[in-house]
């Protein structure tokens, strides 16, 4: 017996034998080839270093071995750091591909061909790319690869048998001319294509490995390597009516300009309807105005009363103008909780059903014109839920210049969902005129501020890289669940910053400094917004939470015209205190800084701007 390198040396290879590893995505199907081919002699060891086990059996004199699911081979992680040194070590390697999903697997399998390793690709489900109306051409895709390619539905062992007859049919694979040459021109350093091309990508274990620098173009072979995958989809995948359910028909309508943007605007009515009016008239008109001010607060003045005036510090503090037992508590039950449940609810539907990774891809082109790739839809919706937690999950994004550019757009344009309802409330009663200049102010910020920032930061977007679930039903335990769990975190997360902005404006107002800084912002607010110098109170209040600010216009006597600036100053005002705790850590102090300054100035500009138009 002897041992292979590259870390296998767990495994023993007989004298002469072949290392056949399979190779795919996560949940393409390879254990049923790993079990066809292996039979009951399976092994399962650690792979040393990690915590990752890998299974290894014989397929006649040779042993096949199976490594964890992975998108890439790189070294982000245990499983990328085992399946890469693995398949470095092949010399054979089984490419399983999900036929539903060829634009997302074929990255991975140009990436093993660029190895220079001989392969062979089967194409598995083949039975559920038919019932969604995909016709796969797989003499084109073999041509266009240059490797061996199988159909196979591998649960119903079809195709099995023809893998197992051809595996050795198995054989390098077209490798792009001017990659080929920066390959070739290597090999007198590193040992390997594979190695070689790893180097090239930056990868800095294989290049410590052999005693050179990490390349630095990575960037530039992923996009080459995207391109080659859009440009053999487009040629081998055709979509058809005939076998397709009308789930998969409805999700191709949502994902065509044509059609889906008209699916799109009734959603966004949909929505619009549920959380501005039903919501946010008829149900928060009940829990706010019925209970909370009509039942709630009488009765907590009358028992505070009993103890403290209400002319007093405490009774000030307590049960005032800017109570903690009043206003705070009727804003966060009364006002902010019904509209933060009716958001989530739609939110957790649209999850659900598979049609928000549908709206990333049908708004690819459009967030790529503002330095952003269809993925960045996802953190900027979540934002109309909470803007800290879409903050970071801004690290789905592939770039550094793409989290600084949303983190900018999160933190300027984008309400919350408890300030969104509040807005559309607002919005609700002041009339259709208003609505459309209020929603087209937004959206030409978020554009401007994308287009500067796409401008100015080096760098380009990424491609976008998503999967694309079945469109289905929503299961409403899990779209309970979902909404249930986050309006609890939006009230374990609100309510102590809520208290902290009551209790910082009465002490002001105690103190006499609330109308010293409303006398101070008057240039602001009386000048240039052409508001109420009371106006300047919600803006204190909208430093500790946006949706408290938001809340806050909602006792002022305004005008439709008033109403439009304070909403559109208010929404690109500063985010909250939590938010700009997750910008500065995701961000750094200085662009934080940077960010949070920004948008003081850009939301008293834009706000003056629309004063001078409408009044």
């Amino acid at each position: 017996m002897s041992h292979c390198h590259n870390n296998l040396g767990h495994i023993e290879i007989p004298e002469g034998a072949k290392k056949i590893v399979l190779v795919g995505n996560p949940n393409v199907g390879k254990s049923v080839f790993f079990n066809a081919l292996t039979g009951m002699y399976v092994d399962v060891s650690n792979f040393p270093g990690t915590t990752v086990d890998i299974s290894h059996g014989r397929y006649g004199k040779d042993v096949v071995i199976d490594t964890p699911g992975v998108y890439g081979i790189s070294s982000f992680n245990d499983e990328e750091i085992v399946a890469r040194d693995v398949i470095l070590s092949a010399d054979l390697i089984l490419n399983v591909v999900d036929a539903v999903h060829l634009e997302r697997d074929l990255f991975l399998t140009l990436q093993v061909i660029d190895t220079g390793i001989p392969t062979i690709v089967a194409v598995n489900m083949m039975d559920e790319a038919a019932d969604q109306g995909l016709k796969v051409d797989l003499d084109l895709l073999e041509h266009l690869l240059g490797v061996p390619v199988i159909s196979t539905i591998a649960v119903k062992g079809k195709g099995l048998d023809e893998v197992k007859s051809r595996l050795y049919e198995a054989r390098p694979g077209i490798i792009p001319p001017d990659l080929k040459k920066q390959l070739e021109s290597m090999l007198n350093r590193i040992g390997s294509l594979g190695e070689a091309l790893l180097v090239l990508e930056g990868d800095q274990h294989v290049a410590e490995r052999h005693g050179v620098p990490a390349g630095q173009q990575r960037e530039e072979i992923y996009h080459g390597r995207r391109h080659r995958v859009n440009d053999i989809i487009h040629h081998v995948v055709r979509e058809t009516q005939e076998g397709a359910s009308f789930g998969t028909m409805l999700g191709r309508y949502m994902l065509r300009p044509w059609t889906g943007i008209p699916i799109f605007a009734v959603i966004l009515y949909f929505m619009y309807y549920l959380i501005g009016v039903l919501v946010a008239q008829d149900i928060v008109g009940f829990t706010e105005e019925t209970v909370m001010q009509g039942m709630y607060e009488p009765a907590v003045r009358s028992l505070v009363g009993r103890f403290v005036s209400e002319e007093s510090m405490i009774g000030t503090i307590l049960i005032g103008e800017f109570g903690l037992l009043t206003m705070t508590v009727t804003y966060v039950l009364g006002l902010l909780l019904p509209l933060v449940v009716g958001f989530y609810l739609v939110l957790s539907i649209m999850e659900d059903s598979g049609y928000l990774p549908r709206l990333a891809t049908l708004v690819d082109r459009v967030m790529t014109s503002i330095g952003l790739n269809g993925r960045a839809v996802i953190p900027l919706i979540l934002g109309f839920g909470c803007v800290t937690m879409a903050t970071i999950t801004t690290r789905i994004l592939g770039t550094k210049r793409e989290r600084t550019i949303a983190t900018t757009v999160l933190g300027l344009a984008i309400p919350c969902s408890a300030q969104l309802g509040v807005i559309a409330g607002m919005l609700a009663g002041i009339g259709t005129k208003y609505i459309m200049i209020y929603v087209g102010v937004i959206l030409l910020v978020l554009g401007i501020t994308g287009k500067i920032l796409n401008k100015v930061l080096p760098g380009q977007s990424s491609d976008l890289l998503i999967d694309l679930p079945p469109i289905r039903l929503p299961r409403g335990e899990n779209v309970l669940k979902k909404t249930v769990t986050k309006s609890y975190a939006f009230l374990l997360e609100a309510s102590p910053l809520f208290m902290l902005g009551a209790l910082i404006i009465s002490v002001l107002q105690l103190s006499g400094l609330l109308d010293s800084i409303q006398s101070a912002l008057a240039p602001l607010t009386e000048g240039m917004l052409k508001l109420p110098r009371e106006t300047a109170t919600a803006f204190i209040m909208g430093l500790i939470r946006r949706d408290f600010g938001a809340a806050g216009l909602t006792d002022m006597d305004l005008t439709p015209a008033q109403t439009l600036v304070s909403l559109i100053t208010i929404t690109l005002f500063v985010p909250c205190v939590a938010t700009v705790i997750v910008m500065f850590k995701e961000r750094g102090s200085k662009e934080g800084a940077l960010i949070w300054f920004s948008s003081w100035v850009f939301a008293f500009i834009v706000g003056a701007i629309v004063a001078a138009f409408v009044m």
